[in-house]
């Protein structure tokens, strides 16, 4: 149970709506009340599709789901009660099954929130800051402008929140605040090699898979001269019979840099590049890890951007990160 200390003003519009909305954990926060009026629905139609949502497993209910009390008033009492609150996945999947465009709304207003909340707030915090260490400011830094820069959907700006959280956590709890920074981890030795010929063909799958959606042009995934097959063979490459990139989440996190940086293909090179990534993890079978993905779909679109957006001279930095996040 939360009483939250993090209230927005939410109007809509028309400026017939108010609503205050909770912010916490990187995400904000309705009730079911609140969302009746948002959508304009009744409170049974709301239960109905919050209940469809979670029995359908569409999303997990620990994580996106809390208690806050709040106050109301019974005649002329002030009761305080405790409500259950929803966070911005569930708002946003009820938007859909009620097909209110105000979900929309609400989503592009919510991003702003939050995109606000992270440059203003703790990550960009001067002293904050120093006491992180150069590598994390960097990396709070890159993100900002990358916020600014790309209209990232919700989950992109809350797996962005997560990944600056996490290095946070990381930097304080194990006093990394001198000139290393982000440490390199010891990772897993690959048992699979990533072949130029497989290469080519997860990218042909791909863009089969996307022209039939009407999600790319014939354009993609072509390859503009040999810089692809020498990406493939540079991530592979051996040195006194001992490879270059040692381990998988290595070979990994210079294969999606690479892949994002060099633009190998005339179109469709970010998408490739998360592609190609994820095979190679699901290859070498790091991908999933106790039964859940090692990076979800939000995250590695907010690392894909914060590679894009990189500095080439931060190459370092981001090849750390990725591998820290395997």
């Amino acid at each position: 149970m939360t009483e939250s200390k993090n209230i927005e003003f939410y109007q809509d519009e028309d400026g017939k709506l108010k609503l205050n909305v909770q912010v916490e954990e990187e995400t904000v926060w309705l009730s079911q009340g609140q969302m009746v009026d948002l959508f304009k629905r009744d409170k049974r139609t709301i239960s109905h599709h919050i209940s469809s949502i979670y029995k359908e497993e569409e999303l997990e209910k620990h994580p996106t789901v809390r208690k806050y009390r709040t106050v109301q008033k019974e005649g002329s009492r002030s009761v305080e009660r405790e409500q259950d609150f929803y966070n911005l996945d569930v708002i946003i999947s009820v938007g859909y099954r009620v097909k209110s465009k105000r979900g929309t709304q609400f989503r592009k207003w919510a991003s702003g929130i939050l995109k606000d909340h992270l440059i203003k707030g703790y990550t960009l915090n001067e002293k904050k800051l120093k006491q992180q260490g150069k590598d994390f400011q960097e990396i709070a830094s890159l993100a900002g402008k990358t916020f600014e820069k790309h209209d990232l959907g919700s989950p992109e700006a809350i797996e962005m929140f997560s990944i600056i959280k996490k290095y946070a956590g990381s930097f304080t709890l194990l006093q990394k605040y001198d000139e290393d920074g982000l440490k390199e981890p010891l990772g897993n030795k690959p048992s699979q090699e990533l072949t130029i010929e497989v290469a080519r063909e997860l990218i042909a799958d791909l863009k089969q898979n996307l022209i039939k959606k009407g999600e790319a042009t014939p354009l993609f995934g072509n390859e503009k001269d040999n810089s692809f097959e020498a990406l493939i063979g540079n991530i592979e490459q051996t040195f006194g019979g001992q490879y270059l990139y040692e381990t998988i989440e290595k070979k990994a996190a210079h294969l999606l840099y690479f892949m994002v940086k060099d633009h190998p293909f005339t179109d469709g090179n970010k998408r490739s590049a998360a592609y190609i990534f994820l095979a190679y993890l699901a290859k070498n079978e790091l991908l999933y890890k106790g039964g859940s993905s090692s990076i979800n779909e939000s995250g590695l679109v907010a690392i894909t951007l914060l590679i894009a957006e990189s500095d080439p001279k931060q190459k370092e930095l981001m090849v750390k990160l990725v591998q820290n996040l395997l």
